[in-house]
């Protein structure tokens, strides 16, 4: 083979060897660019999901803080009528009881 031809064979195998380089240099860019926007896009989707999370969760407390409330306020209103009660029972004995002692006090000073 002459040398200007194997020359030019050698000079159109490192073009394409360069070629080939270059393109997969633009493929692993692309990849590399691909998986950094599929990267930020589940980091979106997992900050989304833990906002969504965070909701529940709140409204859950709110909802279970609500209802203990509730019950707390529904147990102080029931002492409350007991205590109520109690006292209305024992209005008629702590009138009579006042009355015996004052009667006994104006008794003593007579």
């Amino acid at each position: 083979m002459p040398r200007p031809e194997v020359l030019e064979r050698i000079k159109a195998a490192e073009e394409e060897a360069e070629e080939i380089v270059a393109e997969a240099e633009r493929d692993r860019d692309d990849r590399i660019a691909e998986a950094r926007e599929r990267a930020d896009e589940i980091r979106a989707e997992a900050e989304e999901e833990a906002e969504e999370m965070a909701e529940r969760r709140l409204e859950e407390a709110e909802s279970e803080t609500e209802a203990e409330a509730t019950e707390l306020r529904e147990e102080g209103q029931a002492a409350r009528e007991e205590l109520i009660a109690q006292a209305e029972a024992q209005m008629d004995e702590a009138v009579e009881y006042a009355i015996t002692q004052f009667e006994e006090a104006v008794h003593a000073q007579t």
